[in-house]
């Protein structure tokens, strides 16, 4: 078993409880039924086609309401299915699978949100909003971020009912509003208002980690252990304008893009942490020639910069290395005719953690260095203040085996001989609001992707079908095993 202990040797000593869970016999996992195959597509196809985006089109609450349906009309106890929350249209439903008799633990939860990102159709090759089979893909808004697991662990539960399953301890399962954005984050309104409801031992969240694929090659299954902190920032430049016939230099828009042009050509220092150490030292046992000679280079001391500059030239490696702040929107001017008064852009970062947005604010107005621009922080909720928040990253939970264990094994089952290692993830999820209040939280989707091919927030989003089929696979014999424990 493995035990807690201080945190400068937590991850190297996951990386020991997975070796060796990784080397014991593997046992077939259960094999789905036609019909459960059936109803597990079927639950994700009527998600992807209701639109819960944060806009007047979208509702979260048409979602989980069509989910509490379901579990209702299983048979699940209305006491057991709680639809709740702060906004009609942003309700969050909490499903309760009880265990047998009185359990001595606490509850396993499994978190998930509801909401998308907006897609425009204009954007995109398919309807975003509608559920397309197209070359081996499944198309639509929420295919990787995040439907395919609030499908396949609405389908998990729902099979676990069927088959007469009891746990020795309760399972939740938390389908929330928000995290993508907007005036009510289902996640922190639970923890906030009805922590009885949520309370558990620990979270799974399966908006991040999971297996990255090259070229169809497992080469990686990425469990998060910790994340970087989301913030958006308000540039705003402005002047008096005047008449488009008597152009200006100091035009606010030249002025904002003189500062973006500064950013773009900017890099935050590099950094490395316990688990991005981990992380590309299991990388570089999976990676051949330059590429895993650079990642060793990177982890000695002091480490070399020019691999490190290499590897940075892949976005994704590049993010693990540092805070990353990029351009996101534009608005500027108020008539074709005129110059413009204002000129504005929204700059979104993820901050490596142990720095707060205050700090990379500061950080900003000096990069830009020009009195006439401000620059502010934008809430979740899309409200602007004058400073940011000093709050810093999720501390990195102890291992914890009745998660790891199954994980693993389960893991190795799907993906033969591919290495679990901890990752710090380059987004951001609801976990902060579970870690804050305590709950260690591990965030694992089961979902395989190619390395090149991550499409969340992006057009023509898209998911494997062998990879969906895999998730249902996974968390139906990992709810068993954590049920269980």
């Amino acid at each position: 078993m493995c035990k807690s202990v201080t945190a400068r040797r937590i991850f190297p000593l996951i990386a020991v409880c997975i070796t060796a869970a990784s080397s014991a016999a593997q046992v077939p996992l259960p094999q789905a039924s036609a019909a459960d195959r059936a109803e597990a597509l079927a639950i994700f196809k009527q998600l992807i086609e209701i639109n819960t985006t944060d806009t007047p089109e979208g509702n979260v609450t048409t979602a989980t309401a069509a989910m509490q349906k379901r579990f209702l009309d299983a048979g699940f106890p209305a006491d057991d299915v709680h639809l709740v929350g702060a906004n009609p249209r942003k309700m969050n439903l909490v499903v309760r699978f009880r265990a047998a008799g009185t359990p001595d633990q606490k509850p396993a939860l499994f978190l998930c949100h509801m909401d998308v990102v907006q897609a425009l159709r204009s954007d995109w090759t398919t309807d975003p909003f509608q559920f397309v089979l197209k070359d081996g893909y499944y198309y639509g808004r929420g295919t990787q971020d995040m439907k395919e697991s609030d499908a396949a662990l609405v389908a998990t539960l729902l099979r676990l009912h069927r088959e007469g399953y009891k746990p020795k301890r309760d399972l939740i399962l938390a389908l929330t509003a928000d995290e993508e954005g907007g005036h009510f984050n289902g996640a922190s309104w639970l923890v906030a208002n009805h922590r009885e409801l949520v309370d558990a031992a620990y979270v799974i969240n399966p908006d991040a980690g999971g297996v990255e694929l090259d070229h169809g090659r497992p080469v990686i299954a990425a469990v998060e252990a910790t994340e970087k902190v989301y913030s958006d920032f308000q540039i705003t430049a402005t002047n008096r304008g005047g008449h488009s016939s008597l152009p200006r230099p100091d035009n606010a828009i030249y002025e904002l893009m003189a500062a973006l042009s500064k950013l773009a050509a900017y890099s935050f220092p590099f950094e490395m942490n316990d688990v991005t150490r981990v992380y590309f030292k299991n990388l570089a046992a999976r990676e051949q020639g330059e590429t895993a000679a650079d990642m060793l280079a990177i982890l000695a001391q002091p480490p070399d910069m020019e691999a490190a500059a290499r590897l940075s030239e892949d976005p994704s490696y590049n993010s693990n290395f540092r805070t990353t702040c990029v351009a996101t929107r534009l608005a500027a001017g108020h008539a074709n005719n005129a110059l413009p008064q204002t000129a504005q852009a929204i700059v979104n970062c993820r901050i490596f953690p142990g720095h707060s947005p205050e700090e990379i604010r500061q950080q900003l107005i000096q990069l830009f260095a020009d009195s006439k621009l401000t620059v502010k922080y934008v809430s979740d909720a899309g409200d602007v203040f004058d400073t940011a928040p000093d709050r810093k990253a999720i501390v990195p939970p102890p291992p914890n085996a009745q998660v790891f264990e199954p994980l693993t094994r389960i893991t190795d089952a799907i993906w033969p001989g591919v290495p679990v290692t901890p990752v710090m993830e380059n987004g951001a999820s609801d976990s902060i609001y579970f870690a804050q209040a305590g709950i260690p939280c591990y965030g694992y989707s089961a979902v395989a992707l190619e390395q090149d091919d991550v499409r969340a927030h992006g057009k023509d989003e898209r998911l494997p079908i062998d990879s969906y089929g895999k998730s249902l696979d996974f968390f139906y014999s990992f709810a068993r095993a954590l049920g269980n424990e």
